[in-house]
């Protein structure tokens, strides 16, 4: 594997692809990247991939394999998402026989259209789960973080020292999956981001018609005062009281922070508007690509300011 300089700075960050290989074909193409041989390439740049390559879109193996390519061609950095992660736990064996993430109907039907992508070819199903083992769970240089779901410093922290490497390793999968140990909490906020019990016992049916209890965080800008239930929710929850929420022990990041890329939120181009950064140093790149969205790029070049100009995208997915 070629390895790419922890200076370079000339990055189109990705964000979540979820199996849409047609929309990530465009999207390289837009940018200037050419195939050689079998992989992407450009002069210049890299691709920083964000995670969630799979399930949802049914162009999983396809998606896997260019992404794969340009990461053993040097081309490119791909980091773990939460869907990759629950692939590794859906297909892992505690010591009693049962698997980390439960064969339940929500989890089967999560992971469906991937399995079903790869029923022909079982063993290179099981060649990419041992593959996401080795992709970094975050990325960090002297001038940008890029992270799958949410860059919390504490977590972060931790995660580097149990991971020298910043990847996984098989040995503490099972501690990974318990509920209450700090590893299980440090991965939950950096691949599925920070929550919050919702007031007042209240609940809502989330996008895939899964009734929730608790809500993900603006975790990127700090709310104005005093912070509400709507100020501090990552996406719209409907015929919810806007009830007052304590945000008293949570870390928000800070505005004099480096600049952080990360996707998983499933953000929304308004009619007729385009992608936008959320703060200036706070960007993400997930924008529903798999629900009739677009598939997102920002054009890093180691500025210190973002700027919504600098983020490309096909309008003719759809």
């Amino acid at each position: 594997m070629n390895e790419i300089p922890t200076n370079f700075n000339n990055f189109d960050i990705i964000g979540d692809i979820h199996g849409h290989s047609n929309d990530l074909k465009k999207l390289l193409g837009a940018l200037g990247y050419k195939l050689k041989g079998n992989y992407y390439h450009h002069p210049e740049r890299k691709v920083l991939f964000l995670g969630d390559y799979i399930d949802r879109g049914v162009n999983v193996v396809e998606v896997l394999e260019i992404v794969k390519n340009m990461v053993d061609n040097g081309q490119a950095i791909a980091l773990m998402g939460n869907h990759e992660y629950n692939a590794i736990c859906y297909n892992t064996l505690t010591e009693d026989g049962t698997y980390l993430r439960e064969h339940s109907k929500k989890n089967f039907n999560q992971h469906a259209i991937t399995m079903a992508a790869f029923m022909q070819k079982p063993n290179l199903y099981k060649m990419y789960v041992e593959w996401f083992k080795t992709l970094p769970l975050f990325y960090e240089n002297d001038t940008f973080r890029a992270i799958h779901a949410c860059w919390d410093q504490d977590s972060v922290t931790y995660l580097k020292t149990r991971f020298p490497n910043h990847c996984l390793n098989s040995a503490v999968l099972e501690e990974a999956s318990t509920t209450g140990t700090a590893l299980y909490e440090a991965l939950e906020i950096i691949l599925k981001g920070k929550e919050l019990d919702l007031p007042n016992n209240q609940s809502f049916i989330d996008k895939d018609g899964i009734i929730r209890h608790s809500f993900r965080v603006k975790w990127w800008e700090k709310p104005q005062l005093p912070p509400t239930l709507h100020s501090i929710s990552a996406s719209v929850i409907k015929h919810q009281a806007n009830d007052a929420i304590d945000i008293q022990h949570l870390n928000f990041y800070p505005p004099t922070d480096k600049p952080v890329f990360f996707g998983h939120y499933w953000m929304k181009v308004q009619t007729g508007g385009q992608p936008q950064i959320l703060t200036p140093n706070t960007c993400c790149l997930d924008y529903s690509v798999a629900k009739n969205g677009h598939l997102v790029c920002y054009r890093y070049s180691g500025e210190q300011q973002l700027d919504s100009a600098s983020i490309n995208y096909i309008k003719e997915y759809n």
